[in-house]
């Protein structure tokens, strides 16, 4: 304790790291007050029925992400998810066309003209799915309309406005990123997933003592444990490792040496990191917009499972994309030919296993051999919400056991730490730890 009030005080006393604090907390309470706004025209309440429709299943991750904007017909309620959605796409395209793998090539220049095409494609998403969540509102709470409000104007200006909000929110996490501390986007992300924890946490413990199955403090307990493990493992996912593991490392190093220390191929145990579960998500999504205009009471079991996220079928099918997607996230990262190559350029190479064709044949097998391990270990915290259903922890509070929200806790905490131990140990005070290094998503150490 006193050492964390000690480094609180340094904190204060630099006085960049203050400000950029402090900036960061300004815009993130906008953002929060903004989560509250509501559309123009609705009665915020009668929303019981959209309220509802997000307590569980696949709205429920939704409503989170956009920390319960959603539910609320807020002027946020959209969020940040369409620009996320934007950077994903433009991410495979930069990496699969050759337009744009030019044009990441090109610097400084290239990024800016990238940048413009994801706020364009970005704007064309919102002009899809803000209509689409007005249906939705309208089949869900249609009585929250206000009386005499016409339909068709509703539905143009308040597309207007969602649209503008969620291009006010990206602008809020790019100013938290220039002038604040850590990356903004992944700070409102994390921001609106925070806001449902305290509510979960009450209605989880309540439950363990009102349910006649809730198994009282012991249970709740129980979950705790499993809780802190998942975190425990998540952490080690996120952070990653430098190097491959010692039975392959041994045989993959050279026999060059800088410094007096050999240098090993940086190959990585979790180089997909969380895309293979964001782009799995993405897609599992599709069911939801297919039907969430029609009655899902009448459709058939599959449909169902499809729309549960407890359900066997689903998680299975996420486990099975969430393997798949992490082999192609890693083969399209990871070129052995271009590491083959740059290794003979550099006089380096592999013992027992020839220069070139052979090196990156190997270096390939390395990688696909690693990388097993490395999605069934992905697809496991990604389930892990499913899983903790079985112990009957409510939904709310299941979402923080894994999957997505997990890692996007633990990764911008992690990273934001890191900037925050940068700036005091540049300025020569004592870091967050007393080893002085903390580990970001990129597996980069501060010093």
């Amino acid at each position: 304790m006193k050492k964390l009030i000690e480094t609180l005080k340094n904190i204060w006393k630099v006085e960049d790291l203050r400000q950029r604090i402090l900036i960061a907390l300004l815009f993130t309470a906008i953002y929060r007050f903004g989560s509250f706004v509501v559309l123009p025209g609705i009665n915020p309440g009668m929303l019981d029925k959209l309220q509802s429709q997000t307590q569980g299943g696949l709205m429920s991750l939704l409503d989170m992400f956009s920390g319960g904007a959603f539910s609320n017909a807020s002027i946020f309620a959209l969020g940040i998810m369409p620009y996320i959605s934007a950077s994903i796409v433009m991410q495979i395209l930069a990496m699969t066309v050759p337009y744009f793998q030019k044009m990441q090539r090109e610097g400084e220049s290239g990024r800016k003209k990238i940048s413009m095409y994801t706020r364009w494609l970005t704007v064309g998403i919102l002009l899809f799915q803000a209509p689409s969540y007005l249906f939705n509102l309208k089949m869900q709470a249609g009585a929250a309309l206000a009386t005499g409000v016409s339909w068709t104007m509703f539905i143009i200006s308040s597309t207007i406005i969602l649209a503008a909000g969620s291009m006010f929110v990206l602008w809020l996490g790019e100013r938290i990123t220039d002038k604040g501390i850590g990356n903004g986007i992944s700070i409102i992300i994390m921001v609106g997933i925070i806001a449902r924890l305290p509510q979960a946490f009450i209605q989880e413990l309540a439950s363990r003592f009102t349910s006649a199955t809730g198994g009282g403090l012991v249970m709740f307990m129980v979950e705790i444990i499993i809780l802190f493990c998942v975190v425990c493992a998540a952490i080690v996912l996120v952070q990653g490792t430098r190097k491959v593991p010692v039975q392959y490392a041994k045989r993959l190093v050279g026999n060059k040496q800088y410094g007096g220390a050999r240098q090993y191929i940086p190959l990585k145990l979790f180089a997909a990191n969380v895309m293979p579960i964001i782009f799995a998500q993405a897609l599992m999504f599709i069911p939801l917009a297919i039907v969430q205009y029609s009655s899902q009471e009448n459709a058939n079991w599959v449909v169902r499972s499809m729309l549960d996220h407890r359900s066997w079928l689903y998680n299975v099918i996420f486990a099975f994309l969430i393997i798949a997607f992490t082999y192609f996230y890693t083969a399209i990262t990871l070129n052995p030919t271009q590491m083959a190559e740059d290794m003979k350029r550099n006089n380096g190479f592999i013992p027992g296993v020839k220069p070139g064709k052979d090196t990156a044949d190997y270096i390939d097998n390395v990688m696909s051999r690693i990388t097993f391990p490395g999605s069934l270990f992905i697809a496991f915290i990604a389930i892990m919400p499913a899983l903790a259903g079985l112990l009957q922890v409510q939904d709310a509070f299941a979402q923080f056991f894994g999957g997505t929200s997990l890692l996007i806790l633990i990764g911008v905490v992690l990273d934001t730490l890191q900037q925050i131990e940068s700036h005091l140990l540049m300025r020569h005070y004592d870091g967050l730890l007393n080893s002085g290094r903390i580990h970001g998503r990129s597996g980069v150490t501060a010093y």
